[in-house]
């Protein structure tokens, strides 16, 4: 179980660090969104690519944010049956959920669309509007976003394993991390308290 422990732990790291590399793909799509607007309305003109890089990055931050949405708990959950029974219960079926449904539809996706991945590649299909993107890119984003949600999901799993055997805390609670309101608050407070004689 050690190992296994330490195996979530490092899955843990790599969902976490990729959850807050692509936190930063919302500001750069928010910029180029921005930057195409300005463009358009000042010179008049505009580029199928500033609008497709748009879709590239939000569909970078939901499909590889996925992992990280369970890392954090924040998933869609209906509790409405699973809330009546005990703790216990509750992990036994959230382990059933795990392997199930979850790991069956990763393992199916990735098959679906790997033949399509390595289409678009070796075609090095392009977008069909004038001056869009290759598109290989965002296909890739596909079984790379559903690797890191198995991945995610095997660490969930085990977590949950070592929950019932007692060698862990509780794996749904949520990671308790400060939203970017209370972090604005806090800063603001901080700066106040600081400019008090």
């Amino acid at each position: 179980m050690t190992a296994l422990l330490r195996l979530s732990n490092w899955i843990d790291r790599l969902t976490e660090f990729v959850g807050r590399w692509v936190s930063w793909l919302v500001l750069a799509a928010v910029l180029i969104s921005a930057a195409n607007a300005a463009v358009r309305k000042i010179l008049d003109t505009s580029s199928n690519a500033f609008l497709e890089i748009q879709w590239y990055l939000f569909a970078a931050v939901f499909l590889l944010g996925a992992g990280y949405t369970l890392l954090r708990q924040e998933h869609v959950r209906i509790d409405v049956v699973l809330s009546r029974f005990h703790r216990r219960t509750q992990v036994m079926i959230e382990m059933f959920g795990l392997v199930a449904f979850l790991m069956p539809f990763v393992i199916v996706v990735i098959d679906l669309v790997m033949p399509l991945v390595i289409r678009a590649y070796q075609s090095g299909e392009m977008s069909s509007s004038a001056g869009g993107l290759i598109r290989w890119p965002v296909f890739a984003l596909l079984p790379l976003g559903f690797s890191l949600l198995g991945l995610q999901g095997v660490s969930e799993f085990i977590k949950r394993l070592a929950f019932l055997e007692g060698r862990a805390p509780d794996p749904g609670r949520k990671i308790a991390a400060k939203t970017p309101e209370e972090e604005l608050a806090e800063a603001i407070r901080k700066q106040a308290e600081g400019a008090q004689p």
